[in-house]
């Protein structure tokens, strides 16, 4: 009886675990300029950091097709300098208020669609 009872229990945790992970279909880019995502399929939340100075502009070019998606950028524990809840497709700049490193986040619920989040090149 006791083995029953461990292998239902092993079982249930197994099957817990897997309910729970996240999904992602597609291309993912991201380094010290850059952070961009094209997806079929975004379930989960990916992030990037960039080391950014004061002044520098941050082209964010969105396509939302379907589902969600849930964006922030925020400075170590700072608040946030831009957040928005269920994006839709746009387009616009983000000017960075003071240097340091930025985690740039996206967050989809079945989500279809692309972000870019660019930093200009200087003139």
């Amino acid at each position: 009886m006791k083995k029953i009872f461990t292998f239902s229990f092993v079982l249930l945790i197994i099957l817990s675990l897997t309910a729970c992970t996240s999904k992602f279909d597609g291309s993912r880019t991201g380094n010290d300029s850059q952070f961009i995502m094209d997806f079929k399929v975004l379930d989960k939340t990916d992030s990037q950091l960039l080391e950014l100075e004061q002044g520098d502009i941050i082209d964010v070019d969105i396509a939302s097709d379907s589902g969600q998606l849930n964006i922030e950028v925020q400075k170590d524990n700072d608040e946030p300098i831009y957040k928005s809840e269920n994006v839709p497709t746009s387009s616009f700049q983000i000017e960075i208020p003071e240097s340091g490193t930025y985690k740039f986040s996206v967050t989809g619920e079945k989500a279809k669609g692309s972000v870019s989040f660019i930093k200009q090149t200087s003139k």
